[in-house]
């Protein structure tokens, strides 16, 4: 059960021809430049040893607050940005040590929906140019063929063939995301980034889109990583939830075991503040205090210790290891650790032990003080009345 696995992904899971990708300890850091020099200060740790593993023909979804890292990792995946340091293994191959040729082959079968659909399609192309722009580069199917082959790519994305001449300016926002779909599953891929593909549209707009990368997915056999920040979306569409904060992945299991029991600090958070359709439920809302630390200098030990309400002293220092909690439920928090419950309980008791011998002798003061006042309480009406006497004796002889 607290086995732990490395770095989050089951040892070997590159080997096994189930999965598709496998994304283990990936890292990128952005220098930070000084003004003058031009000397790198520092690093803004956008993705910070993060590991999960997609099988072939399922979604995983990808969840965090803005500005966690998903996009960032979503774009190191298909090398649109260089590294720091780890290994993206898609279908056997080693994604950062392939030549620019062999990239340029591979390119086809791994494929991107950008967020903003308008600004993601060239104001100057038609639809059926812009679609086709890239079949014809890497010779998807004969010259001859391509215009045929555009209409039935637009057709299987809800679009029709008298569209192929108008710009992107003419179409609506969900029309636009439809070209994008048809712009990347022209080239006939195997892995499609879905990178908030829905967060610019409405919401009738939005249940259509999922429906039709759903039906997409059961047609062509597609594999998504599914990036967004609207958990009900995400719980509709995945197989699997990893939720990331702070340039971390955090919790990563089935959609199921994830969304009916969360298990770190920060997912129970999150999956709160998803709005339930009842006016009449009392929502347990999970309010975070405070804001997300700088990714540039973020906190020692497990980067959510200054937002959570269950840290301890050693979340403070170590930071914590992605184990395996239940089968195929994984999570990177101390609470799970079966170790720290014997450092808990040794470091409690010494405390218990230690606040009983230092209280001891300041009641033992106090009680010495009291029992002294009491005394000399006692005393002085002893005195009193010869005082008196003396004064009233002295009195008489004058």
């Amino acid at each position: 059960m607290s086995e732990v696995k490395e770095q989050g992904v089951i040892a070997g899971a590159e080997n096994d021809s189930e999965n598709l990708l496998v994304v283990r300890n990936l890292k990128k850091y952005f220098p930070i430049k000084s003004s003058f020099f031009k000397m790198t200060v520092g690093n803004v740790k956008a993705v910070d040893g993060v590991s999960f593993s997609i099988k072939r023909g399922t979604t995983m979804g990808l969840v965090g607050e803005s500005g966690c890292g998903k996009s960032t990792t979503g774009r190191t995946i298909l090398r649109l940005q260089e590294k720091t340091e780890g290994e993206v293994i898609f279908d056997g191959q080693d994604i950062f040590k392939l030549s620019k040729e062999e990239l340029r082959k591979l390119r086809p079968r791994i494929q991107i929906i950008f967020q903003d659909p308008y600004s993601s399609l060239s104001p100057r192309l038609p639809i059926g140019e812009i679609i086709g722009e890239a079949v014809r580069e890497h010779n998807i199917v004969p010259k001859e063929e391509i215009d045929d082959y555009i209409t039935r790519v637009m057709e299987a994305c809800g679009l029709q063939e008298w569209h192929k001449n108008r710009y992107p300016h003419e179409f609506s926002g969900g029309q636009r995301q439809r070209i994008c779909i048809a712009r990347a599953l022209a080239l006939n891929p195997e892995f499609i980034l879905c990178d908030e593909p829905v967060s610019a549209l409405d919401v009738s707009i939005q249940a259509q889109i999922i429906n039709l990368l759903r039906d997409l997915q059961k047609q062509f056999g597609l594999t998504y990583l599914f990036i967004s920040h609207d958990l009900s979306v995400v719980e509709h569409i995945s197989d699997t939830v990893g939720v990331m904060y702070l340039g971390n992945m955090v919790e990563y299991s089935e959609t199921e075991k994830i969304y009916s029991k969360p298990l770190h600090p920060y997912t129970m958070a999150l999956f709160s503040a998803i709005p339930v359709p009842d006016p009449d439920y009392k929502m347990n809302r999970i309010v975070l205090q405070g804001s997300i630390p700088s990714p540039a200098n973020p906190p020692s030990g497990c980067k959510f210790h200054t937002r959570c309400e269950k840290c301890m002293e050693i979340c403070k220092t170590v930071s914590p290891e992605m184990r395996e909690v239940e089968p195929g439920h994984f999570c990177a928090c101390h609470l799970y650790d079966p170790d720290l419950d014997k450092t808990a309980t040794s470091a409690d008791t010494a405390k218990t032990e230690e606040k009983p011998a230092d209280k001891t002798p300041d009641k033992e003061i106090a009680i010495e003080k009291e029992t002294a006042g009491k005394e000399s309480a006692k005393e002085k009406p002893a005195d009193d009345p010869s005082k008196k006497d003396n004064g009233k004796s002295k009195g008489k002889k004058k």
